[in-house]
């Protein structure tokens, strides 16, 4: 058994597309399954009270679909939609889908979302608040049971991912449970220079910069169009 098991449901009203999803979760211990439903009706009474970590849903339902289904329980932090209609991705991924897996569900599918599941609640286990309360110029990152004290001129970028974000030193990373974008509006890391969606910067480090990309030492990180401007000036200022 995992260290840890996550909890989750099935819903879809065709039982052999709801049997053939059990039986690939059934093959994954970390998977606790709460319930198995052939109605979104059904399952929202259910998880409305008793709520669960995964969701394995079909789209198209009757009476309340899958896509509706999701749109009440947004609190859950995985949702997997399984369907036999490609069309639907994009709306699905309004309601902050995980994954899109289309029918028939084939074994190494589940295998690989399965993986990116694990990933990403291995993240969210790791990862530690931070308090920005002791100095402008410190944080300190907890670190298991430790706490580390980091100067923010250590740190040479920042990384996204999504709720999340990787302050990476030159020997060391780690993951604090705040967005990117959150974390640069804190007063500590305005001085962080956004080059991409997903990367910003400290200015102390840049090295060179270049059209498609800005080095920081041995780091190379993409430069996305819509920062190209800003990193035009600071090239002109620097260079």
């Amino acid at each position: 058994m995992p260290s840890s098991t996550y909890s989750c449901v099935i819903v879809d009203d065709n039982e052999i597309d709801r049997l053939t999803a059990l039986a690939h979760a059934r093959q994954y211990p970390l998977l606790n399954i709460a319930g198995v439903f052939e109605s979104a009706t059904e399952a929202l009474l259910m998880l409305q009270n008793n709520p669960v970590d995964v969701l394995f849903l079909d789209v198209d339902m009757p009476d309340l679909s899958g896509l509706e289904l999701r749109a009440n329980l947004m609190q859950v932090p995985v949702c997997v939609f399984v369907t036999a209609y490609p069309d639907y991705a994009a709306e699905s991924f309004a309601v902050d889908a995980f994954d899109y897996l289309v029918k028939p569900l084939r074994r190494d599918r589940f295998a690989h979302t399965m993986v990116r599941i694990e990933s990403f609640f291995e993240l969210t286990r790791k990862a530690q608040l931070f308090d920005l309360s002791l100095g402008a110029d410190t944080v300190f990152i907890k670190d298991g049971h430790k706490q580390v004290k980091l100067n923010l001129h250590e740190i040479v970028y920042l990384e996204g991912l999504k709720d999340y974000t990787r302050l990476v030193t030159t020997t060391h990373q780690y993951t604090v449970l705040s967005s990117i974008g959150n974390l640069l509006q804190s007063k500590p890391f305005q001085s962080f220079l956004r080059v991409h969606r997903s990367y910003a910067v400290g200015r102390h480090h840049i090295d060179q910069i270049s059209a498609q990309q800005v080095q920081l030492g041995p780091f190379m990180l993409p430069v996305g169009r819509s920062y190209k401007a800003t990193l035009a000036q600071i090239e002109t200022k620097t260079g």
